[in-house]
């Protein structure tokens, strides 16, 4: 028997076809993995608001985002994986917004100050209206439109 043939059952195989066996069956396990459903308890992943926040629907059946307790007066809050900005620009005024930057397709940062922030280049969003507020940015956010039922935010 050469280096390359090994023994295995009823006849002998070599490396090789034993090798190429053994690599398809770990990529079909792969695949499979990566074709699952997520467990409920990923609740970002299906439309919860990540941080143990609400997820039952709103009047339309779309999960709710947040609850308007969550999102603070003057500032917001940043959903990534929802694809939001929600923003109180005053007390009861609810706006979303895309949350992308206009001018290199970053992702904002952070709401503060009553604006929308990218830090990759520095630019600001109004809470209010998407606008840009400095630049290098020239497009304002796109605007998001939520539904509010009750204490639930969703998109619309």
């Amino acid at each position: 028997m050469s280096d390359d043939q090994v023994t295995a059952g009823p006849g002998t195989q070599t490396r090789r076809t034993l090798l190429a066996g053994a690599g398809a069956v770990g990529a079909a396990v792969v695949l499979t993995a990566c074709g699952r459903e997520r467990p409920v308890a990923n609740a970002p992943e299906s439309g919860g608001s990540g941080d143990g926040g609400p997820t039952s629907g709103g009047e339309n059946g779309a999960p709710a985002l947040a609850t308007t307790g969550d999102i603070p007066v003057g500032g917001g809050k940043i959903l990534a994986q929802q694809g939001v900005v929600i923003t109180q620009p005053t007390a009861g005024e609810f706006k979303g917004f895309d949350p992308i930057c206009t001018h290199q397709g970053c992702p904002v940062s952070n709401v503060d100050g009553g604006t929308i922030n990218c830090t990759c280049h520095n630019s600001s969003f109004s809470i209010t209206d998407g606008s840009v507020q400095s630049g290098p940015a020239t497009r304002p956010l796109a605007e998001k439109q939520l539904r509010i039922s009750g204490e639930n935010i969703s998109l619309a």
